[in-house]
């Protein structure tokens, strides 16, 4: 790889042992995807929590701030595995929360902003047209690609770390001009009045092309979705099909104005396909969760109005997961009252398919479905055994409150 004078600095160990250490893992990264040089980013979003990391990775980051780790760029953090005010009803480990709150002082020391969400494109930070950056979460790098035509690949977390010490990040897939064009055309002839529709459509596609670089082309929809359709859509399509960028006519940013030659169809039959095809096990309707992303201000405010005036029916779990800051917004503005007067549990922080301990927790709560209108989630979460169904918003909230699946 080509070096700048800069990066042969840091390398000398001009800013010190852990950024050297990292540009060198870099260098193998990059020498792995066939970069030919490295590209300055201007943000980093990285996972740093127990669950996902473990001790190894706790172990890790307290020799990194003993190397004096700092970022050299802003840093920000994904989603953790626990909700402090809540892990003891919950039943999650003590000993575990520890290890959490050693991983967010860590991270504090390293310059590291433990904004704890998966939606910091909405909330945290919005990178523009052309800006390299280097994001680790599918969901984020898939918005950051498509929706504002910045520039990321899925960085690993030991990857997006070293991003956050160096500044830079090894040029390949993304951020090269040859890997952001569409490979296909996805008609849209659907409704999609729910954000669970856009979530599955992101499966209907990405099922059908499971390819990182394939980059779809949605096009004759009849109005612009929103940023949380777009949110969904965007998920559904990293999770079901790896891919990490898609383009919109008349929407996002770098869409061609002429379509490529392969071409789909997804139509209001396809979706009704997808939700029947979910099977209802054994008709457990006890737990009901909206995360996987975490909900925005208006996602907050939508489940406030379908939850007034009602209540979660006894006996069953309904989780709802947000950030700090849209939490904040959310109790000033008496959606989370509503909520929590429904008896909805909102965790803050968090996603649902990385808590701690939480294999356990569904044995011990003998929970066998997992309802939700969160595409993404009911893909990733099968490891936890789950029998996992996708319903619209309405509907979840309409067997959180009976109890009856449907």
């Amino acid at each position: 790889m080509e070096l700048t004078s800069e990066e042969q600095s840091i390398l000398g160990g001009g800013r010190g042992e852990a950024a050297r250490r990292a540009l060198q893992y870099q260098l193998e990264v990059g020498k792995f995807w066939g970069a030919k040089r490295f590209v300055p980013v201007t943000n980093v979003h990285m996972m740093g929590d127990i669950e996902v990391m473990g001790d190894a990775g706790l172990e890790f980051l307290r020799n990194e701030v003993k190397q004096s780790a700092r970022c050299a760029v802003p840093t920000t953090t994904n989603a953790r595995c626990m909700d402090f005010a809540h892990c003891e009803r919950m039943g999650q480990d003590a000993g575990e929360a520890v290890k959490e709150r050693e991983i967010i002082a860590i991270l504090r020391r390293m310059d590291v902003a433990t904004t704890d969400t998966c939606i910091n494109y909405q909330t945290v930070y919005q990178p523009h047209l052309g800006e390299h950056v280097a994001w680790g979460d599918t969901g984020t790098v898939i918005y950051a690609n498509s929706v504002f035509g910045a520039r990321s690949n899925f960085e690993a977390g030991p990857a997006a770390l070293a991003a956050a010490l160096t500044g830079r990040t090894p040029e390949y897939g993304f951020h090269l001009d040859e890997h952001r064009q569409g490979t296909f055309a996805v008609e849209l002839k659907a409704g999609l009045n729910d954000l669970a529709d856009w979530g599955a459509v992101g499966k209907l596609v990405g099922e059908s092309h499971q390819n990182y670089y394939a980059v779809p082309v949605f096009h004759s929809y009849r109005r612009i979705p929103t940023a949380d359709e777009l949110k969904h859509l965007g998920a559904a399509l990293a999770s079901y099909g790896s891919m990490g960028m898609f383009h919109f006519s008349g929407v996002t940013p770098e869409a061609p104005s002429i379509l490529p030659s392969e071409k789909m169809v997804v139509a209001e039959a396809d979706l009704e396909a997808v939700y029947r095809n979910y099977k209802l096990g054994d008709g457990d309707a006890r737990l009901v969760v909206f995360s996987g992303p975490q909900q925005s201000l208006f996602e907050m405010k939508n489940l406030s109005y379908l939850f007034e005036n009602k209540k979660v029916k006894s006996g069953t779990t309904c989780i709802v997961t947000t950030n700090s800051a849209i939490l904040k917004q959310s109790r000033d503005l008496g959606y989370a009252k509503i909520l929590e007067d429904a008896g909805v549990t909102i965790l803050e922080g968090v996603c649902f398919y990385i808590l701690q301990n939480l294999s356990p927790m569904r044995e011990k709560n003998r929970w066998t479905n997992m309802v939700s209108n969160s595409a993404k989630i009911v893909n990733i979460i099968g490891a936890h055994r789950f029998n996992t169904i996708l319903r619209r918003t309405a509907d979840c909230v309409g067997i959180a409150c009976s109890g009856v699946l449907k």
